[in-house]
């Protein structure tokens, strides 16, 4: 949720919790929290960098990310990145309602935008959680969980990353989507290491 939240556009309270250092805080809280051997390898002042100016980072932002009227160089649509775009909505999708949850189209984004796979991995890390706490089998959850990052974000975002790198991004956006991809990478290990190994194409069926 912290993550989606991160790439978000930034304005208003996200461009304010950039420029004090406040969402390099509360990254570093969970980091150590849930994956403690990243600690070491993160640029935190990189994280609180937001440029010299207001309209930096929101610049910077509308360049690399913001479809406009043509495709940007670093789209934050899996299907941009796992073609054909409209296969991979499809089954991002058949996730989503099988949890129950359906798109509220507040907005333009389609399903396989970053933040919304990231709000829905959110989600069912907190479905499971919940379950746990009751001493109920959580292992649809984890299995969903598992299975998503391997076959979305998972998949994808080191796409992202190696197509922003090229971008010469400033230093929060470089350092955000590397800390993002190995932070996708951590959760999954420790989900297979737990569950067994999850297939990395997408398929039509979804495992209950």
């Amino acid at each position: 949720a912290l993550f989606a939240e991160a790439f978000g556009y930034p304005r208003g309270e996200l461009l304010e919790a950039i420029r004090t250092g406040e969402l390099a805080r509360r990254l570093q809280e969970w980091i150590e929290k849930l994956t403690p051997p990243l600690r070491g390898s993160i640029n935190w002042q990189a994280l609180a960098d937001a440029g010299g100016t207001e309209e930096a980072l929101p610049a910077e932002y509308t360049r690399l990310f913001d479809p406009g009227v043509s495709a940007p160089p670093c789209p934050l649509y899996g299907g941009m990145h796992i073609e054909p775009q409209m296969a991979t909505m499809e089954e991002v999708l058949r996730f989503y309602h099988h949890f129950g949850l359906t798109p509220t189209g507040r907005n333009r984004d389609t399903p396989d935008h970053l933040t919304a796979e990231l709000e829905f991995l959110h989600v069912l890390a907190y479905g499971e959680a919940d379950l746990t706490a009751r001493d109920e089998d959580p292992s649809s959850y984890r299995l969903g969980r598992r299975d998503f990052i391997a076959r979305h974000p998972g998949r994808w975002v080191p796409l992202l990353r190696a197509k922003l790198e090229r971008q010469q991004p400033m230093a929060f956006y470089s350092e955000l989507a590397q800390l993002l991809e190995r932070c996708l990478n951590a959760d999954l290990a420790e989900l297979e290491a737990r569950c067994g190994s999850a297939a990395r194409e997408p398929r039509r069926s979804i495992p209950s």
